[in-house]
């Protein structure tokens, strides 16, 4: 039997092999990276180098003032606002935070639902935006009771986006078209199918002076309620969306179907020798992925009382890849994660208003996706040892990043 000192070197390997740790790390190390840009834009620490020798605590001090004022007014703009002038505006930001999370969640669990089955969905655009055009016609075009409507609705929304990914699915299994293709192709055809319809009076267009194109507003039977009031603009898509994860975390845990997806996601030539129709589990699993898409897509299109507009996708089906690779596909740490990215998106217009660029959060956000792709880097900088076992996410990682980012 090993020692109590062997049994707890052992288990702080596993939880330094983790990929919890690695997360962690990833996102520190991605707010490091962020802060050397800040510093190498700031103008008083460039001036500062030219006399470092002779003055260092000036460029060290500039360093120190633009990253603590950057990062500080992200923080102010997403989460608590002390200087504001009452609560209610204090906090703001953290409603913000969370209004601008939920669809990122949504879509996040759609695009992880994917992963696990061994399948990479980059057509969160497109299922997106189906789940809008859905949605928009049932809360323009049909009159139902208070409710009723906003239900109605927001089926609506997930059904429309299920059917696309369904498409994708059945193409992938019936002609082994790779769905990478198919969903990049059928993003731009979504994008420009929705166009179309709005700038067609008959269909979605709302009469308008000028001449750009914008749907009808949902009609407030069918729009999300707020849920503090008018003093904030969270409305019931985090609600929504919450339970969206409680549904994957079951689905993917604790369901028949979930096992089936999941033992694809590990390996498809062993499900199919135990009897797991492929082909079948592909279109099942593209379509719940879009699915979950669709929630995100019904939360555009009903979250607010003015209609959506081409634009109103708002890149949130590509950010939900970066939010399902941090999270590691699992429910908590889409959560999570999408909380985060919610977070970046409420702050960038206090970080502005003090002249620290908001392309640094995007910049952030790339270096996180950059480490979390790659667990041997992380590895190799904080000598972190090597997991036991690989994962369905390992594989995808490895397909899409090569070899190294599925070790």
């Amino acid at each position: 039997m090993s020692s109590p000192e062997a049994r707890f070197n052992q288990a702080i390997k596993e939880i330094l092999a983790g990929g919890l740790t690695r997360t962690v790390l990833s996102v520190i190390l991605g707010f490091l990276v962020g802060a050397l840009f800040m510093i190498g834009s700031n103008k008083e620490f460039l001036e500062g180098l030219t006399y470092f020798f002779s003055r260092p605590q000036d460029s060290l001090g500039a360093a120190w003032t633009v990253v603590s004022d950057g990062y500080g007014a992200l923080f102010r703009g997403s989460i608590f606002n002390a200087e504001a002038e009452d609560l209610i505006k204090a906090f703001r930001p953290l409603t913000e935070t969370l209004r601008l999370g939920a669809p990122l969640i949504a879509a996040g669990l759609g695009i992880g639902l994917a992963f696990r089955v061994g399948l990479f969905n980059i057509g969160g655009t497109g299922q997106l935006i189906f789940g809008m055009i859905f949605s928009t016609w049932v809360a323009t075009r049909i009159e139902l009771p208070i409710v009723l409507h906003m239900i109605v609705a927001l089926i609506a929304g997930i059904l429309g986006a299920c059917l696309l990914g369904a498409l994708v699915g059945f193409l992938k299994a019936r002609t082994g078209a790779h769905e990478v293709i198919l969903t990049i192709m059928l993003n731009y055809i979504a994008i420009y199918f929705f166009s179309f319809l709005m700038r067609d009076p008959a269909l979605l267009q709302e009469e308008r002076a000028s001449g750009n194109p914008k749907a009808d507003p949902a009609a407030v039977t069918a729009q999300f309620p707020k849920l503090f009031g008018d003093e904030y603009s969270l409305h019931w898509g985090l609600v929504f969306s919450i339970a969206a994860v409680i549904v994957y975390w079951w689905l993917m845990e604790r369901s028949t179907i979930g096992y089936r997806l999941r033992m694809v996601g590990f390996n498809p030539d062993a499900a199919k020798t135990a009897g797991i129709n492929v082909n079948r589990t592909y279109v099942l699993a593209m379509a719940l992925s879009a699915a979950f898409v669709g929630v995100a897509g019904a939360n555009q299109a009903l979250g607010t009382a003015i209609g959506v507009t081409p634009s109103s996708h708002a890149g949130i089906g590509f950010d939900a890849i970066t939010v399902a690779l941090l999270g590691g596909s699992s429910a908590p740490g889409i959560l999570l994660a999408g909380l985060l990215f919610g977070a970046f998106k409420a702050g960038a217009p206090a970080m502005q208003v003090i002249g620290v660029s908001p392309e640094v959060l995007g910049i952030v956000q790339g270096a996180i996706v950059l480490f979390i792709a790659a667990p041997p880097l992380i590895r190799a900088i904080f000598g972190l040892p090597k997991p036991q076992t690989t994962n369905a996410l390992g594989a995808i990682r490895g397909r899409v990043f090569g070899k190294g980012g599925a070790k």
